[in-house]
């Protein structure tokens, strides 16, 4: 199975890319992660709300293209559903059984076109707290890992 993550943005700091591909190269062959980068919208210098929305919606389709059509698509969303890491241990498990591909969808400053939103299966919400979005893929792939040695009964999680 393959889960790619479709972030919005791209220039991440270093140490985003070194996080994320230290957690990305510990899950086993058959289930890989990959990174997809797409670019962010032109939001203009006065960030007008035309500008912004227009923004968000060339991101949303862009995301939208990147999709297989079998693809099983998590939009993380704040006003989506807050799992444990139990919880997405199990959601893991799943994906898995399912055999389709899983996208998970990180959207830019602005959030995720309703498109995204419309096409998602599942909304997952991180955290409540507003956080920024280099540290979003560092945590996600972290948490993945988490929940895979969960399901493979290895230490790591204690």
């Amino acid at each position: 199975m393959k889960i790619r993550i479709l972030a919005a943005g791209g220039k991440m700091p270093s140490w985003v890319q070194e996080g994320y591909q230290e957690y990305a190269k510990r899950l086993p062959r058959e289930l890989t992660l990959e990174m997809v980068e797409i670019p962010l919208g032109n939001r203009g210098q006065k960030n007008s709300a035309a500008l912004v929305e227009k923004a968000r919606q060339k991101e949303g389709e862009a995301m939208l293209a990147a999709l297989g059509p079998r693809d099983h698509v998590v939009a993380l969303d704040v006003k989506g559903k807050s799992w444990s890491t139990e919880q997405l241990s199990r959601e893991l498990a799943g994906w898995q059984m399912s055999g389709d591909n899983v996208s998970l969808l990180i959207g830019g400053p602005d959030g995720l076109a309703p498109d995204c939103l419309s096409r998602a299966s599942q909304r997952w919400s991180l955290s409540a707290l507003t956080m920024p979005h280099p540290l979003v893929r560092v945590l996600l792939a972290e948490q993945l890992y988490r929940a895979w040695t969960l399901l493979a009964g290895h230490p790591y999680h204690k």
